[in-house]
């Protein structure tokens, strides 16, 4: 049996009624595709008006990798929360482990990056994923992450 890809695009009004983040650590503005409860590749439009490029670094932006891998985290909370429905929605994810981090090209303003994410594993309230976040076909940086869906 092969799994379908929903290629309805979610938008920024319907990711902020699904997670709770919002400015300046929303990290995520558009579900491009979503395989509920499996996997999503998301669109993050980086802009030089983000508060994290005053300091890292003046005179040469990159997008911080912790950012990278928050998006990264963001993306899989958004395709938990599809899978599990209204009850989850509003509810607060939050990491438990990051492996394998790698950071291999920098992410600048103007960049578009991609993120895409695969379940590994879930069990309970706590769920693996896969990460890659790619900008122009290049991957930038990859992680495997699992958090905790929660109350807030």
């Amino acid at each position: 049996m092969s799994e379908e890809k929903n290629n309805t695009v979610i938008d920024i009004n319907r990711i902020m009624e699904m997670i709770p983040h919002r400015y300046p650590i929303l990290l995520v503005d558009r579900v491009l595709e979503l395989v509920p409860g499996e996997s999503a590749v998301s669109l993050k439009n980086v802009t030089m008006n983000e508060p994290h490029f005053n300091g890292h670094f003046p005179g040469y932006p990159v997008m911080p990798g912790v950012l990278i891998v928050e998006a990264m985290a963001q993306t899989a909370a958004l395709v938990v929360v599809e899978a599990l429905g209204a009850d989850a929605e509003g509810k607060v994810v939050y990491f438990m482990t990051i492996d394998n981090a790698r950071f291999r090209k920098p992410v600048v303003p103007g960049d578009s990056m991609h993120i895409h994410v695969t379940k590994v594993q879930s069990r309970g309230r706590v769920w693996k994923f896969k990460g890659e976040a790619i900008v122009d076909g290049k991957v930038c940086a990859e992680a495997s992450f699992s958090a905790m869906i929660t109350d807030n």
